[in-house]
């Protein structure tokens, strides 16, 4: 059976402005459901394990969540996991055929950080997988390279969350970097939509990226169309 491997992130607040953050909800259960649904085990990890945190922005009205959202705070197979991810260091990557990032300011701050998250994403990779990321999730991809030494984003047509959206958000000064300069530092070929914070989702071969939280939903399905043309040319 297909496992997609979900690493999110550890932080629970933004460097020494001290604002609680972690993972954004939509970005992690949209695409989460979508993959089970299509019937792929996930399996969650984190660069730490244990509780990944939740920013408390991305669900601080119980009663707009999304369906996906409501489903996965629902559902106690899928909450027990989240409080138990695994450390990304203990994963074995060559049991996964996809990995994916999804966004939350807290990955601003140890996705990039973390050697094993690079390992992780470069090792599915070059195992023929599909690597995915939403938002902020595409830190995680800056440090990947491949068995060469080329950064696995160089050449490639990526996004992420805006340098213009950052300064929307107004923490272009707390984050330790902005997204945009150092994937475009990586070598990728940035790309996003015409505004900020629409929807907008991008397929580069087994590499996909979303922009921003309504991209969540358009990044899962570009990589289930990936995982099925990996199948198809395996076959």
């Amino acid at each position: 059976m297909t496992r997609i491997l979900m690493i999110l992130t550890s932080c629970d607040k933004m460097g020494q402005d001290g604002a609680p953050t972690g993972f954004y909800w939509e970005e992690m259960a949209i695409p989460y459901w979508t993959f089970r649904d299509a019937g792929y085990e996930v399996d969650l990890a984190s660069p730490l394990g244990g509780q990944s945190p939740a920013d408390p922005s991305s669900d601080d009205d119980p009663a707009a969540r999304s369906d996906a959202v409501t489903r996965f705070v629902e559902d106690t197979h899928a909450m027990q996991a989240l409080s138990d991810t695994a450390a990304v260091s203990k994963v074995d990557a060559s049991r996964y055929d996809a990995v994916f990032l999804p966004g939350g300011h807290g990955t601003m701050w140890d996705l990039r950080q973390t050697p094993a998250v690079a390992k992780a994403v470069s090792t599915i990779y070059e195992n023929g997988g599909v690597v995915g990321a939403v938002c902020h999730g595409p830190a995680g991809l800056i440090e990947a390279t491949l068995s060469d030494g080329t950064p696995l984003i160089k050449g490639r047509r990526i996004n992420g969350f805006t340098n213009s959206e950052e300064r929307a958000a107004g923490l272009s000064d707390v984050v330790p970097y902005l997204l945009e300069d150092a994937l475009r530092k990586q070598g990728a070929e940035f790309e996003c939509g015409v505004e900020d914070f629409c929807g907008f989702a991008l397929r580069d071969d087994r590499i996909v990226t979303g922009q921003n939280p309504d991209s969540s939903a358009g990044v899962a399905e570009y990589m289930l169309a990936a995982l099925r043309d990996t199948d198809r040319a395996a076959a």
